[in-house]
């Protein structure tokens, strides 16, 4: 399949589309049209011997240094080779596509006066894969991510380092092979590779599209718990839900009744002397509408952003050029902290509940869902693992957008921190993916022990992991079934199989 930029509609799923499953790329006529506009005005404003930042005058604190007509595509490469300064392990091919997609789309605005030439070439490596080896750190997120988007312009013109067929080689190489023709910068050009928020807001996608799979995910998790430690569903009433009238909440306890529809095990305890559950259970409404509602505002801002012109200066149609701050990443920013915290509870209450079903006066349930407890541990230590692992994403969750460092000889003296923020989102949420998938575990074997029937939603969850991972009949190496379960958590598989038999999980 293809996708068709035009600067205005690229959706998440456009994003996953590209980034994860490969498709190629196109533009339209009408952005075509709107980057020579943009480019004419340029040329036509340098003729005339404007002085332009970033054009041709220096960077940053350098602004107030003019250069020279013959030194102005010096200048643009210069910029690339000093700005590729990144360090740390390099990001994921996928961050590197979306990226790549993102940069070319807010290029197609034609705000940002570049030839078309330089569109071309960024979709040319997309469609044949030409993938830049991209270092994860060293952007502070306000003149947009300069470092990691000067990494990638380098395999553009020929330099730095690049992922072609499962190979890493010289960018020039990679061109070579793929039959790309490297791109001669001319005045603007390099600047408008680098100022931009691409590489934080392509985290951003990806993950917030990871996180709405994996909140479906908890509430599966959860459901199967409150089976498993034979809740009530009297919380999940709709008419507790309608005077707190929160979107989420009213959606999460409309899909926990769901999930448990028809269940014997819920049924057959509804007179019992158990007055009230834990919060755990009582309160999945609450926790986890609260984080579908901050998971809709994540996806707004992001979808803004990606759609959005985060160069500087700006080339307006009407022939004006505004040095201006679309490049700082503060709404990111915000948003990818927002979304680390969130997730960061998901994790919380899902590792509480497996607790839960390790303590047999409160489950009802063999120690540590052992068979013979003592000779076997059973789900001990993968307990500990989730505790873990959601210690560790306290720290993660920890705001990155609170922080600012001064740059550029304190011209740059507020930044964003909005890659930091992104990738510590994207740290929480594979965290959160393994909590999740140790819950699902957990509630299965709990499961085995009640000898009713659970509800429409929760047998199919069971189903789903039995037919992957048998049940535990005495003490085994673990890991190997988390990341399994794992997996099929963060590809979606778990939660298609049980929409198949329950409808969509709002």
């Amino acid at each position: 399949m293809t996708v068709t930029i035009d600067g205005n509609s690229l959706s998440i799923d456009d994003v996953y589309r590209v980034a994860k499953q490969g498709d190629k790329v196109t533009t339209t006529q009408d952005s075509k049209a709107r980057i020579k506009k943009s480019r004419e005005l340029v040329d036509g404003l340098m003729k005339k011997g404007k002085t332009i930042y970033g054009i041709n005058t220096g960077f940053g604190e350098l602004a107030n240094r003019n250069i020279d007509d013959d030194k102005l595509e010096e200048l643009q490469e210069n910029l690339i080779l000093s700005h590729a300064s990144g360090v740390g392990t390099p990001l994921e091919k996928e961050i590197v596509r979306a990226a790549m997609l993102l940069r070319a789309n807010t290029l197609t605005k034609g705000y940002s006066g570049v030839r078309m030439v330089i569109v071309d070439t960024l979709l040319q490596m997309l469609n044949r894969g030409v993938h830049p080896v991209i270092p994860s750190k060293g952007s502070v997120g306000a003149s947009g991510d300069l470092a990691p988007l000067a990494h990638m312009s380098l395999v553009m013109i020929g330099k730095g380092r690049a992922e072609y067929k499962g190979e890493v080689i010289s960018g020039k190489e990679a061109m070579e092979k793929a039959d790309i023709e490297p791109v001669k910068l001319k005045a603007k050009e390099g600047l408008a590779l680098l100022n931009g928020t691409q590489i934080m807001t392509g985290i951003g996608a990806l993950a917030i599209r990871d996180s709405k799979i994996l909140l479906k995910s908890a509430q599966i998790a959860s459901a199967m718990s409150l089976e498993a430690l034979k809740g009530t569903s009297t919380p999940f009433d709709k008419r507790v839900h309608e005077i707190r009238p929160h979107t989420g909440q009213i959606a999460c306890a409309e899909n926990i009744l769901r999930l448990i529809e028809n269940s014997q095990i819920i049924a057959s305890h509804v007179d019992c002397e158990k007055v009230q559950d834990p919060y755990t259970l009582r309160c999945m409404p609450q926790v986890y509408g609260a984080v579908r509602d901050t998971l809709d505002y994540v996806e707004k801002v992001i979808n803004t952003e990606m759609n959005s012109v985060t160069d500087n200066p700006l080339i307006f149609p009407e022939g004006d050029v505004i040095s201006c701050g679309n490049f700082h990443g503060q709404p990111v920013a915000f948003a990818m902290d927002f979304l680390g915290i969130a997730v960061s509870e998901i994790g919380n209450i899902s590792e509480r509940t497996t607790d839960k079903l390790m303590y047999e006066k409160e489950s009802g349930l063999p120690p540590f869902l052992a068979t013979d407890p003592g000779l076997n541990s059973g789900f001990m230590i993968a307990q500990y693992t989730a505790a873990s692992l959601v210690s560790e994403n306290k720290v993660l969750a920890h705001p990155a957008s609170v922080d600012s460092i001064p740059t550029s000889a304190g011209q740059e003296d507020h930044v964003s921190m909005g890659t930091t923020a992104a990738r510590h989102a994207r740290e929480i949420i594979n965290n959160v993916q393994y909590v999740v998938a140790i819950e699902l575990l957990s509630a299965a074997q709990g499961l085995e022990y009640r000898e009713l029937t659970p509800g429409k939603g929760v047998k199919a969850a069971y189903d789903f992991i039995r037919e992957r991972v048998k049940s535990l009949d005495g003490d085994r190496e673990l890991a190997g079934d988390i990341e399994l379960i794992k997996g099929c958590v963060a590809s979606g598989e778990l939660v298609n199989f049980v929409e198949k038999r329950i409808g969509e999980i709002l």
